[in-house]
């Protein structure tokens, strides 16, 4: 398995995220809006009573929208009507109910364009009412129409089959408007009931059973369809709430990391400014310590002062180490280091690290095995920040293998003609759950607090940082009491004489299976 596809690995960005407590409270508050409209979303609406204007609104746009077929309607009635009975009666029918028709369409541009505050929505549905009473005034009044030359029955069907099309269209136009069905068509019903009363005529009262049954089943329909109107407008006005919300969010989100990368900056630039501030005082420190350790101007009488100058010299070396490397991240994250590249064969740097750390190694009785790839070409990076990363590996592994333990270097070819440095050690390894932790900017695991050498926790994410400068990777694994294994991973972009990528891999799955 190719290094570059571990999907172990740990991602080569650093934690860098600052939070802005001051702004907290505001954030949990969104938060809040956000959920509490999420579950109002799930749940459903428990209130509709909110949606009266939209649904008068809507109602008025579908008048408008369908201000030409009623008027059609009536004008196909009407000719047939004429062309039924000879007669122009129904004509002056025809003529009132398109007047009393434009007069619903009037209102209804008026409605359109005025804008409807809420207290007047009782006042709109009231005249609205009122029209639909009218209309089917109306209707009532063709209902009592007659012909004494169409007969009876043909005349009946005539009234009938126009009053269910009436009913049904006007069940379609005004479902919006509840209870607008039951207006328009109430005076019909009592025409009819009466009719049915004086006459005794059983084709009348077929046509009120019938034109009652439809309009209670039409009512029930309406009803529903009125419901599921309302539920879509609560749901729509939910969901525009909850992208409101989330919008806010975002917009505080984006506040927040702005205000947080310019932090950072600062940061970085600071550490930057007080690093460089710190060293001049420092060097001359740790200079005159030594000078004064080595009783180069003298011996020191009071072997305490040798001492004391030992100690100044190892504390004074040790701070100017923390301050490299806070120097060097702050480089880093400003966007400042900038590479020398040349031609170096990494095989060479890693044996001249090893050499630096042996003396250490030796004295905690460690061992430390290489096995090398020979005949390596030479890889295109900055020799001195390749030095860096080898260097902090190799303490790293030294600083927490125990005495008498194993580290093992390896360098050589990743499947994808890259270039591999591999250190493993056989210490007392880091929990999975703190990989993370270890790899962010002065985080130290619990073994390394334990620890009685305490480090800085800059060395990973330098390590990090340098190799993402070169576009490359670096994979940490680990396991409990069983060690540690720190990868650096130079891509074959990198490598200055090309190789085909390597097809089958097994000593690289072979490892890789054993931490799996």
């Amino acid at each position: 398995m190719p290094f570059e596809t571990m999907n172990q690995g740990v991602s080569t960005s650093t934690d860098k995220i600052i939070v802005d407590k001051s702004r907290s409270h505001r954030n949990k508050a969104v938060s809040k809006a956000v959920r509490a409209s999420r579950e109002r979303l799930q749940i459903g609406p428990s209130n509709m009573s909110g949606f009266d204007k939209d649904m008068i609104a809507l109602h008025i746009d579908s008048m408008l929208h369908g201000a030409i077929a009623m008027p059609v309607f009536i004008a196909f009635i009407t000719g047939i009507g004429v062309y039924l009975s000879q007669s122009l009666h129904l004509i002056t029918w025809g003529v009132l109910t398109l007047c009393v028709h434009a007069l619903g369409i009037m209102l209804a541009r008026k409605a359109k364009s005025r804008e409807m505050p809420a207290e007047k929505v009782a006042t709109w549905r009231r005249r609205l009412f009122v029209f639909q009473a009218l209309f089917g005034a109306c209707w009532a009044v063709f209902l009592l129409q007659e012909c004494d030359e169409c007969g009876a029955v043909t005349f009946g069907f005539y009234k009938g089959a126009a009053l269910l099309i009436a009913l049904a269209a006007t069940a379609m136009g005004t479902f919006l408007l509840r209870n607008a069905l039951v207006i328009t068509f109430a005076p019909v019903v009592i025409t009819l009931a009466a009719l049915s009363l004086l006459s005794g005529s059983p084709s009348t009262m077929a046509l009120t059973a019938v034109i009652c049954t439809s309009l209670v089943f039409l009512v029930f329909m309406t009803n529903r369809m009125h419901r599921a109107n309302l539920h879509i407008l609560s749901v729509q006005s939910e969901k525009d709430d909850l992208i409101a919300e989330l919008e806010v969010a975002k917009s505080m989100s984006d506040e927040a990391r702005r205000r947080a990368e310019e932090a950072n900056l600062a940061k970085s630039r600071f550490l930057a400014s007080m690093s460089h501030e710190l060293r001049t005082p420092l060097n001359a420190i740790l200079g005159f310590s030594e000078v004064m350790a080595t009783e180069v101007l003298g011996p020191l009488n009071n072997p305490i002062y040798k001492e004391y100058t030992g100690d100044i010299h190892r504390s004074g070396k040790h701070l100017l180490d923390l301050i490299n490397e806070i120097l060097d991240l702050s480089r880093i994250e400003a966007g400042k280091y900038d590479l020398s590249e040349e031609a170096i064969h990494l095989v060479e740097i890693t044996e001249d690290c090893i050499g630096m750390v042996q003396l250490k190694a030796r004295a905690k009785n460690i061992t430390i095995s290489d096995q090398f790839e020979r005949a390596m070409p030479a890889v295109w990076v900055d020799e001195k920040a390749m030095r860096q990363v080898v260097l902090n590996l190799l303490s790293n592994a030294v600083k927490f293998t125990p005495s008498g333990g194993e580290i093992s270097v390896k360098v050589g070819w990743t499947a994808g003609g890259g270039q591999y440095l591999s250190i493993k050690d056989n210490g007392p390894g880091i929990p999975e759950d703190e990989i993370p932790i270890v790899l962010s900017a002065f985080g130290q695991g619990s073994i390394a607090i334990k620890s009685a050498e305490q480090g800085t926790g800059l060395g990973l994410p330098i390590v990090q940082a340098i190799l993402a400068k070169h576009n490359g990777e670096f994979i940490l694994r680990s396991r409990l009491r069983e060690g540690t294994e720190a990868i650096a991973i130079l891509p074959s972009k990198r490598v200055l004489q090309s190789v085909p990528a390597v097809e089958n891999a097994p000593e690289i799955e072979r490892r890789r299976k054993s931490f799996a």
